[in-house]
């Protein structure tokens, strides 16, 4: 199904450029003759089912994936930024016998109980020039349930998890998404997020090719890149978390003309802050669409378009996706009433590799995917996320939501980003810690902010302490990682 699309863009777009990504230019004839080669060299080299993927952005980590696939192989995209004892661990649980990958990650992978196999040695142009001149063969036989990539979550909340995602989920999502935002053949992607991040592979690699598109891929973001890209090469559409969009909006000689090209901007993977959407429509002029997705629903739930947006939202369920909203007794909640959100449709993950029980903890009998975050539907069904429910704080016997304090926090004009914590308290139980960014220049104290909250929120939700710092912990995709908040706050208190 993956390697079809790939093959039938070679066929109706063999000329057209593919991926651009600084080191090289792709045309979808060369990204297949170039995945035929690695389809080869993956049987000569390994008879392990599963292959890992060591490899940043690009038309290397294309051409790698979908020759894994080509060959029958189940594609394992590592994270390029965890540690050589972080990476060990996945590659033992995913039973690894090679990584395919560059000389410059050489240092890490010498470190990992499987051999690696660098693109550098391989006599690519060579064995490319013949691809070229025979007709491609064809894609293997596969079942929609059949596992295409299992995806590692990035463990903010745990070990991380092998996701499994097959033929079926994946090629779903991307067909689906393209017709709930209406993408055609003539977009030009900006890729600025990692391949080993679901809204990386699905949104800026299969999805492009699902469309015949032209990405821009830059390896590892810079803001000043991102947006002189954006300016020169045209680009029309704009994956990127928030994060980096407030890093964008923070380069000074960035212009609105730089944006103009822009028709499409979404902004996923963490709650977008307003500052920073207002501040890239007053600016830039660019309308930053929210999204919500995960690594278990491949990823795209739900997505703001531009004819249904609403703002606080993340939009309404893409096409073939349902959501509902559950109470903790398991009734179906009302519209603007909070519980957990539940995903039903066919990019829900086939599972957690090797591990059933945790499956079985968040796929009900129905197939439903149980999330663990909080949300809630409003009469229109539009889609609000109010935050984890395992972060969810107990003050004084009130339920309290984490992300409620941080969007009251974000709408100061100072604050650029807010993350809140609880901790342990003999009298309430628990209490909110908030942690703040705040623009550059200004003058702010925690005093002050603390007042703003109260302007808002109930006594008992205004967080006992504002600490402000110049940065915060993030995981690989900018996701704020607050067991490290934790951390800081009992290494403070000791």
């Amino acid at each position: 199904m993956l390697v079809d699309q790939l093959l039938a863009a070679n066929d109706r777009f063999g000329a057209v450029l593919a991926i651009d990504d600084g080191f090289r230019s792709l045309t979808y004839r060369q990204v297949t003759a170039l995945a035929s080669v690695m389809r080869d060299v993956i049987d000569r080299r390994t008879t392990c089912p599963r292959v890992g993927i060591l490899l940043p952005s690009g038309g290397a980590f294309a051409m790698t994936c979908f020759g894994a696939l080509w060959a029958s192989r189940v594609a394992v995209p590592l994270n390029l930024l965890l540690s050589a004892e972080e990476l060990r661990g996945i590659v033992e649980d995913a039973g690894l016998d090679a990584i395919i990958t560059v000389r410059h990650f050489a240092e890490t992978v010498e470190q990992m109980p499987a051999r690696a196999i660098y693109l550098e040695d391989l006599p690519l142009k060579r064995k490319v020039f013949m691809k070229l001149m025979s007709r491609p063969p064809a894609a293997p036989r596969v079942e929609p349930d059949d596992v295409a990539v299992i995806l590692y979550t990035s463990g903010t909340t745990g070990r991380p998890k092998g996701v499994q995602l097959s033929y079926g989920n994946l090629h779903s999502n991307c067909v689906d998404s393209m017709a709930s935002l209406n993408l055609d053949q003539h977009h030009r992607f900006l890729n600025v997020l990692p391949p080993f991040h679901v809204f990386g592979l699905t949104g800026l690699v299969l999805m492009p090719i699902h469309l015949g598109a032209t990405v821009h891929a830059i390896p590892r973001f810079n803001p000043l890149h991102a947006i002189k890209s954006i300016a020169e090469k045209q680009i029309t559409l704009v994956v990127a978390i928030p994060s980096m969009y407030a890093a964008m909006l923070k380069a000074k000689s960035a212009t609105p003309e730089m944006f103009r090209s822009v028709q499409l901007a979404i902004s996923g993977g963490e709650p977008l802050p307003d500052s920073v959407a207002r501040g890239f429509q007053e600016r830039f002029g660019v309308t930053l669409r929210q999204g919500y997705g995960l690594t278990e629903t491949s990823p795209v739930v739900a997505v703001c378009t531009e004819d249904a947006t609403r703002d606080g939202t993340v939009g309404r369920p893409i096409r073939n996706v349902r959501v509902s909203i559950v109470a903790a007794d398991g009734r179906h909640c009302g519209p603007g009433e909070d519980g957990e959100i539940v995903i039903h449709g066919p990019g829900v993950m086939k599972g957690y590799y090797n591990q059933p029980e945790e499956t079985r903890a968040v796929i009900d009998e129905d197939g439903g995917f149980h999330t663990g975050d909080m949300g809630r539907l409003d009469d229109h069904g539009f889609l609000t996320i109010s935050g984890r429910i395992k972060e969810m704080l107990i003050v004084g016997g009130e339920n309290v939501y984490p992300r409620e304090i941080e969007a009251v926090l974000e709408e100061h004009a100072d604050v650029v980003q807010a993350a809140v914590i609880g901790v342990q308290d003999e009298s309430r139980g628990e209490v909110p810690i908030a942690f703040v960014i705040c623009r550059d220049g200004a003058q702010v104290d925690e005093a002050a902010l603390r007042q703003f909250a109260r302007q808002s929120l109930a006594g008992f939700k205004v967080p006992r302490q504002i600490r402000i710092e110049s940065d915060l912990p993030t995981g690989p995709t900018g996701k704020i990682l607050k067991r490290r908040l934790k951390e800081m706050v009992a290494v403070a208190s000791a």
